[in-house]
């Protein structure tokens, strides 16, 4: 699938920004606040008035109320930048019907820089392969888009073992708050915790997790050669006893139930997409859960 593919088919998630709208809107493009005072528009403080300062910027509700002339300070607007971590290394290149998991965590990443597509928003990308960690610098989105996904489908599996996730993540810039969308398999070492957790401190963070339904339950087909793609080690499963396959999908699905709590527990939302699943429905879902809870939460005043 080339990269015109990809975007034509991540396009689909324009839809998202009609169904909602607020979510993206506020979250994912549009106006978002910066972190240090500026020329903006949107009220952040008020402090006492200095000779020099612009009386248009007086606030009359704190002098009425304190008797003290006060100027209104205000936060700068920014546009967001949003970082790609993508996991690229051999174990993304399985998958055993419609699609792997490589061709699904691009079609998220067209699907995200549609949405991240406001006036001045710019895409960066960490990539992840068994070359090293590189790093992709941000680019305004009328070209970031095309060409990111350009670099990512020409990008070769490679062999052998791959730098672990926790490294990629070490590598995403901290100097700007933003959007970090964290896409992969997370069949590495689960040493990316505390990383994750010093990301969610600064930034708003998505992790995407992509599986493949045969790697949650093993078919019944009899002795089965598998392989490990980032080792090269082989190991031959008798399938056909059942026993061994209950229990191979009970332990894969408690290890499925943990990593969403680590995810969750460092501040990051989760979205688990399989190889099989309607991408687009999982991720309008997604957002509009994710909508619903922040509502709550400022509700609640928290």
């Amino acid at each position: 699938m080339t990269a015109d593919d990809l975007l034509a088919k991540g396009s689909r998630a324009r839809r998202l920004y009609f169904e909602v709208g607020h979510k993206v809107e506020g979250q994912l493009h549009g106006e978002h606040l910066g972190i240090l005072a500026g020329s903006g528009g949107d009220l952040a403080d008020a402090r006492l008035y200095e000779p020099g300062d612009d009386v248009r910027k007086l606030d009359w509700a704190v002098l009425a109320r304190t008797g003290t002339p006060h100027i209104r300070t205000t936060t700068a607007q920014r546009e967001l930048e949003t970082t790609f971590v993508v996991d690229l290394t051999p174990s993304m290149t399985f998958g055993t019907r419609q699609q792997d998991k490589r061709t699904l965590a691009l079609t998220v990443v067209a699907a995200f820089s549609h949405l991240a597509s406001g006036p001045g928003d710019r895409i960066g990308a960490v990539v992840l392969t068994t070359s090293g960690v590189q790093r992709l610098p941000s680019r305004t989105t009328t070209t970031a888009g095309p060409h990111l996904l350009s670099l990512l489908e020409r990008t070769v599996p490679g062999e052998g073992r791959a730098p672990s996730l926790a490294e990629a993540l070490r590598v995403v810039p901290a100097q700007r708050r933003g959007l970090v969308v964290i896409i992969s398999d997370l069949l590495g070492p689960a040493d990316w915790q505390q990383p994750l957790r010093r990301l969610c401190q600064r930034h708003d963070v998505v992790v995407v997790q992509v599986h493949d339904p045969r790697e949650l339950d093993l078919p019944s087909v009899g002795l089965l050669r598998v392989v490990d793609p980032e080792t090269g080690r082989a190991l031959d499963v008798p399938t056909g006893n059942r026993r061994l396959r209950q229990r191979y999908a009970a332990a894969a699905r408690q290890r499925h139930a943990a990593l969403a709590e680590q995810i969750r527990s460092a501040g990051a939302g989760h979205l688990p997409l399989s190889t099989e699943e309607d991408w687009l429905r999982a991720l309008s879902r997604f957002l509009a859960i994710r909508r619903r809870v922040r509502k709550a939460r400022r509700v609640a005043g928290r």
